[in-house]
Protein backbone atom coordinates (compact mmCIF):
# COMPACT_ATOMS: atom_id res chain seq x y z
CA UNK A 1 0.00 0.00 0.00
CA UNK A 2 1.29 3.45 -0.90
CA UNK A 3 0.50 5.47 2.21
CA UNK A 4 2.32 8.62 1.08
CA UNK A 5 -0.82 10.32 -0.27
CA UNK A 6 -2.76 9.57 2.93
CA UNK A 7 -0.23 10.06 5.73
CA UNK A 8 0.94 13.66 5.93
CA UNK A 9 3.46 15.41 8.15
CA UNK A 10 3.03 19.13 8.82
CA UNK A 11 5.21 20.79 11.45
CA UNK A 12 2.33 23.13 12.33
CA UNK A 13 -0.16 20.35 13.03
CA UNK A 14 0.01 18.01 16.05
CA UNK A 15 3.68 18.94 16.57
CA UNK A 16 4.70 17.37 13.27
CA UNK A 17 3.30 13.92 14.03
CA UNK A 18 2.20 11.84 11.03
CA UNK A 19 -1.52 12.56 10.45
CA UNK A 20 -4.22 11.18 8.19
CA UNK A 21 -4.96 13.37 5.14
CA UNK A 22 -3.98 16.56 6.94
CA UNK A 23 -6.53 16.05 9.73
CA UNK A 24 -5.68 16.10 13.43
CA UNK A 25 -6.03 12.29 13.66
CA UNK A 26 -2.54 10.82 13.97
CA UNK A 27 -1.18 7.45 12.95
CA UNK A 28 -0.43 6.87 16.64
CA UNK A 29 -4.08 7.54 17.54
CA UNK A 30 -5.27 4.87 15.13
CA UNK A 31 -2.63 2.35 16.21
CA UNK A 32 -3.42 2.89 19.89
CA UNK A 33 -7.15 2.34 19.30
CA UNK A 34 -6.41 -0.88 17.40
CA UNK A 35 -3.89 -2.04 20.03
CA UNK A 36 -6.46 -1.31 22.71
CA UNK A 37 -8.84 -3.80 21.13
CA UNK A 38 -11.01 -1.58 18.98
CA UNK A 39 -11.88 -3.31 15.73
CA UNK A 40 -11.62 -1.69 12.34
CA UNK A 41 -15.45 -1.49 11.99
CA UNK A 42 -15.72 0.08 15.47
CA UNK A 43 -13.06 2.62 14.54
CA UNK A 44 -14.91 3.52 11.34
CA UNK A 45 -18.15 4.05 13.29
CA UNK A 46 -16.46 6.08 16.03
CA UNK A 47 -14.64 8.27 13.51
CA UNK A 48 -16.84 8.64 10.40
CA UNK A 49 -14.20 10.67 8.55
CA UNK A 50 -11.84 7.67 8.58
CA UNK A 51 -11.85 5.15 5.77
CA UNK A 52 -10.63 1.58 5.56
CA UNK A 53 -7.85 2.86 3.31
CA UNK A 54 -6.80 5.35 6.02
CA UNK A 55 -6.47 2.55 8.58
CA UNK A 56 -4.49 0.38 6.16
CA UNK A 57 -2.25 3.37 5.41
CA UNK A 58 -1.53 3.75 9.13
CA UNK A 59 -0.56 0.10 9.36
CA UNK A 60 1.63 0.35 6.25
CA UNK A 61 3.29 3.50 7.58
CA UNK A 62 4.03 1.80 10.92
CA UNK A 63 5.38 -1.32 9.19
CA UNK A 64 7.60 0.80 6.95
CA UNK A 65 8.93 2.78 9.90
CA UNK A 66 9.59 -0.41 11.86
CA UNK A 67 11.40 -1.94 8.88
CA UNK A 68 13.61 1.15 8.64
CA UNK A 69 14.38 1.07 12.38
CA UNK A 70 15.17 -2.65 12.25
CA UNK A 71 17.68 -2.08 9.46
CA UNK A 72 19.69 0.56 11.34
CA UNK A 73 23.06 -0.67 12.58
CA UNK A 74 23.11 -1.87 16.19
CA UNK A 75 25.22 0.73 17.98
CA UNK A 76 25.79 -1.59 20.97
CA UNK A 77 27.61 -4.03 18.70
CA UNK A 78 30.20 -1.42 17.70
Amino acid sequence: MNYRKIITIDSGKRSGKPCIRGTRMTVTDVLEYLAGGMTQPELLVAFPDLTTEDILACLAFAADRERKLASLPDETAL
